[in-house]
């Protein structure tokens, strides 16, 4: 990707705002419309902020590849990189040391800058830290085989991290023309002999004939994540996501929570973006075909006004270091979905196995009763 252009002078974002009765810091209220203060419990309506709030527009894939996005697109916040996940986390300017959110790792921040193309929207938080909590706590609760000792230290634990993960969304328009087969499956009967008797046996065949056409389709938000610090499988599982809730990027939202930079580039979250739209091409193809099976031998597409957003998604999260091990657990900030590190201990396995054991080995036992006739 071609590097980004100078930064204004006034390019670096806080992310505070004092209380106007107090002068502490004020933090957004998930599920609320409004900044809080914990000291005093003024708030203050978003909707009364004095900066106009641009609408949600789509920018320009090729612009950003030939480093062509006006200078207003860019902002430079306070970042440090954790020496062990390497997440790399939004900290202002009066925090000068930290735990990584990601896996509990003790942080020293810098005063590293990092310059990154502008978040355009967000969802903001809808669930408070102990709504999140109580359903991460539910959720080790229906975890068996989890340490007991863990559920307690997690229920027990500090607070959850309230942290806005990076993502990219892209929008394309395609045409794709392909070449192929159409089978039907038809059946014939024939005759067989086994064991030296003739037996008729019905064989399926599939009736191949040529096929080609086009199909075309719109994208709309490929959702990409931008992040390397979880494990794919645990963002995965937070989905899905209400992107139609989506809000125009205020600062206002971000207050009293931590921002993750993005680490997978534009060009990179745009691959897999193709990749995900190849996959949805090919299943477009074979439903054009039609038949009973299908055959794709070669598919050519046309990807036209390519358009992407940088959006941030909230997450609840968690990282317990438990007897020299971490384990990391996140909840969709919005919905209460939960997933994580899944703990398994060993002493509850081997109960359950003998139990199970035990169990067969006393039905076995009033079987052999019942059929003695006792």
């Amino acid at each position: 990707m071609a590097p980004l252009p100078p930064s204004p002078p006034d390019g670096t974002i806080e992310h505070r705002f004092p209380c106007d009765q107090c002068g502490a810091d004020l933090r957004f209220d998930p599920g609320q419309d409004r900044l809080i203060c914990d000291h005093c419990g003024a708030t203050r309506p978003i909707g009364t902020a004095q900066a106009a709030t641009p609408p949600i527009r789509e920018q320009d894939f090729r612009a950003a590849l030939d480093a062509d996005l006006p200078a207003t697109e860019y902002e430079e916040t306070r970042i440090s990189q954790c020496p062990n996940c390497g997440a790399q986390i939004e900290f202002s300017t009066d925090i000068h040391a930290a735990e990584c959110p990601f896996c509990a790792t003790p942080v020293v921040t810098d005063t590293g800058m990092h310059r990154h193309i502008k978040p355009r929207a967000l969802l903001p938080f809808a669930l408070d830290q102990k709504a999140a909590h109580d359903a991460m706590s539910n959720w080790l609760g229906r975890l068996w085989f989890a340490p007991g000792g863990l559920q307690a230290y997690a229920r027990k634990g500090r607070r959850m991290q309230g942290i806005y993960v990076p993502y990219w969304t892209f929008d394309a328009d395609t045409t794709s023309a392909y070449r192929g087969e159409r089978g039907t499956i038809y059946y014939v009967t024939r005759t067989v002999t086994r064991d030296g008797r003739a037996q008729q046996v019905r064989e399926q065949r599939i009736r191949w004939s040529p096929a080609a056409g086009h199909v075309a389709r719109w994208f709309d938000d490929v959702l990409v994540l931008a992040s390397t610090s979880l494990p794919k499988r645990f963002t995965d599982a937070l989905e899905p996501w209400d992107l139609p809730a989506l809000e125009p990027y205020r600062l206002e939202y971000l207050a009293g929570f931590r921002a993750e930079a993005y680490t997978v580039e534009l060009t990179d979250a745009y691959a897999q973006a193709r990749a995900h739209m190849d996959r949805v091409i090919e299943r477009d193809v074979k439903f054009d075909i039609g038949g009973d099976t299908q055959r794709i031998h070669s598919v050519q597409t046309q990807v036209r006004d390519v358009t992407f957003k940088h959006i941030l998604l909230p997450v609840w999260m968690a990282a317990y270091i438990y007897r020299g091990k971490t384990y990391r657990f996140v909840v969709n900030g919005r919905t209460g979905r939960v997933q994580g590190e899944r703990p398994w201990s060993a002493w509850k396995i081997a109960a359950a196995i003998v139990l199970g054991a035990a169990i067969a080995a006393g039905a076995g036992y009033l079987i052999a009763l019942n059929q003695q006739g006792y």
